[in-house]
């Protein structure tokens, strides 16, 4: 196999940049689109974007002729475990998400993906026993401060922040564990399969109290709900598509793209108040992740400068 020229290597990463920025610049406006669905409640949203999102992944597989995945993936009991897992943890991620968007806490929201990098590397330790650099150790430190600064400023634990931040980092670790062995579209389509019970079980419940939404409101009002599954699937696919392509570092820069688009959203868009105690919080945080992903960068480098060393030692 003829090795990867830098330049080749440099556009690979500019290119699976673009589309993991794509994917983050897609979830930072979910909130705008959810806050569309209005007067359904989130937990018709979430019913219908499970459906939906098995719906699409399918009409994608049989367009692709991939059901040899499907088969290969259920021949396989630790795998389809762990979809399962995965599935319960991102429904659990998507739940409490709508809520949050739906019951004005989209500040929030942000919050716990700001502090989803931090609980990664926290989770690094506890699950994966890595050890840690000094600096990795005061970034998580400082985020503990922020996380008792806002706690301070809301008046009540930010448990939609933290219950965000804990259930997309353990389904990040379920991913990792999965590894290559799923693809994007296989991995969707089994954890979204999983859920359909829970789905028509909120579907049944949300019809039978305060009635669905869905073809009463409007012809724009259903097509939206129809679209979740797409909206769910389709950044998705990019960053699937950006991490096979882009460097680790630069996909873990971009991720403060959705965030950050999210609190603006929240704070500027509708209009959510911010405190000078969520200020100081929120500061604090920003700081720490500011920390984390210079380390990372610098810890980057060093790497890359430590193979090339290697390369050349070999070559000698």
């Amino acid at each position: 196999m003829t090795p990867e020229s830098p330049a080749d290597a440099a556009r690979r990463n500019t290119v699976g940049g673009l589309y993991a920025a794509a994917a983050y610049l897609m979830w930072g406006f979910l909130p705008l689109y959810f806050a569309a669905l209005a007067p359904a409640s989130a937990w018709e949203v979430v019913g219908w974007r499970i459906v939906f999102s098995l719906i699409f992944c399918a009409l994608l597989i049989l367009v692709t002729r991939s059901w040899g995945r499907i088969v290969a993936i259920a021949r396989q009991p630790r795998l389809l475990a762990l979809t399962a897992l995965a599935g319960l943890l991102i429904f659990v991620n998507w739940q409490v998400f709508l809520i949050g968007t739906l019951s004005h806490h989209i500040i929030e929201t942000s919050l716990g993906y700001f502090i989803n990098p931090i609980v990664t590397v926290l989770l690094g330790v506890i699950v994966l026993r890595e050890r840690l650099r000094p600096v990795q150790w005061a970034a998580i430190g400082l985020a503990v401060v922020a996380v008792g600064v806002i706690v301070a400023g809301y008046g009540e634990f930010p448990w939609i922040a933290v219950t965000l931040a804990l259930s997309f980092g353990v389904y990040g670790l379920v991913k990792k564990r999965i590894g290559p062995s799923v693809d994007a579209v296989s991995g969707l389509t089994f954890e979204s399969l999983w859920l359909v019970p829970i789905a028509v079980v909120e579907l049944a419940i949300v019809s039978a109290t305060s009635g669905l939404t869905i073809g009463t409101a409007s012809v724009g009002h259903t097509l939206l709900l129809v679209s979740a599954g797409i909206v769910t699937a389709v950044p998705l696919l990019l960053f699937a598509a950006g991490t096979r392509r882009a460097t680790l570092t630069l996909v873990g820069l971009l991720q403060f793209i959705a965030p950050i688009l999210q609190f603006l959203t929240g704070w500027l868009l509708m209009g959510e108040q911010m405190t000078s105690q969520r200020w100081v919080g929120f500061g604090i945080v920003w700081l720490a992740l500011a920390v984390l992903s210079v380390d990372s960068v610098v810890a980057g480098r060093r790497s890359r400068r430590a193979r090339g060393a290697s390369d050349v030692a070999e070559l000698t």
